[in-house]
């Protein structure tokens, strides 16, 4: 797979210790990466990835094709940084130290509600699921790029965090975040991006208290 230079955080970084030459000298490298990467996420979302072309990619920035260029190596390295970005400014959040800390019926509750909430309330989040099952067969590199910044960490720190709550007897707790996280992007798949809710609705509370008295009920 053809990753990103660097991670997004390190690509602004970078950048900002230089100046494109393309660009204005009141505008910081690091914003105009940003710039790069807006006008990318807009023109994914709108036309999918195999239509979305580094052109249009410029255009939709409002940069030279070569300033696109100057920061990611091609459109693929671009996508991951994408992904990338999304995982630490949407997601990553989700998972620190402050939010699986405490008793688990009240960590598992404000997990699935934080998870939720943060996917139904940015459409984006909806959209850009969409084209991630989209384009994974084509492309399949992308949805791994997606299942390594985004589901796995997600999983891995819910797992380790079950694994120490002894108290739950919970025998296979990979298995058990997988069963927890897997739920709450199916009831979200399922409810709004399939339109579920208006054949077979139900609310978002319901699945958080049955997820939450099967993992406590194993005790």
């Amino acid at each position: 797979m053809v990753r990103a230079k660097t991670s997004v955080n390190k690509v602004k970084e970078k950048a900002s210790k230089g100046r494109a030459k393309t660009e204005s000298p009141r505008e910081t490298s690091s914003e105009k990466a940003e710039q790069i990467l807006q006008g990318a996420m807009a023109e994914f979302l709108a036309h999918g990835y195999a239509a979305t072309s580094m052109d249009r990619v410029a255009s939709a920035a409002k940069v030279s094709k070569a300033t696109v260029y100057s920061y990611f190596q091609d459109k693929e390295a671009l996508f991951t940084a994408l992904v990338e970005q999304l995982a630490e400014e949407n997601f990553q959040f989700i998972f620190n130290d402050k939010m699986i800390e405490g008793e688990p019926k009240v960590v598992l509750r404000r997990l699935g509600t934080t998870l939720l909430n943060q996917i139904l309330t940015e459409p984006d989040h909806l959209t850009f699921i969409r084209l991630m099952i989209g384009e994974s067969a084509r492309f399949p590199n992308l949805a791994k790029t997606f299942i390594r910044c985004i589901t796995k960490p997600g999983i891995e720190r819910l797992t380790e965090y079950l694994a120490n709550c002894p108290q739950l007897n919970i025998p296979d707790p990979e298995a058990a975040a997988r069963i927890f996280l897997g739920s709450v992007i199916y009831y979200v798949q399922l409810q709004e991006m399939m339109h579920g809710k208006e054949i077979m609705p139900m609310e978002s509370e319901r699945l958080i208290d049955s997820l939450v008295h099967l993992l406590l009920s194993s005790k």
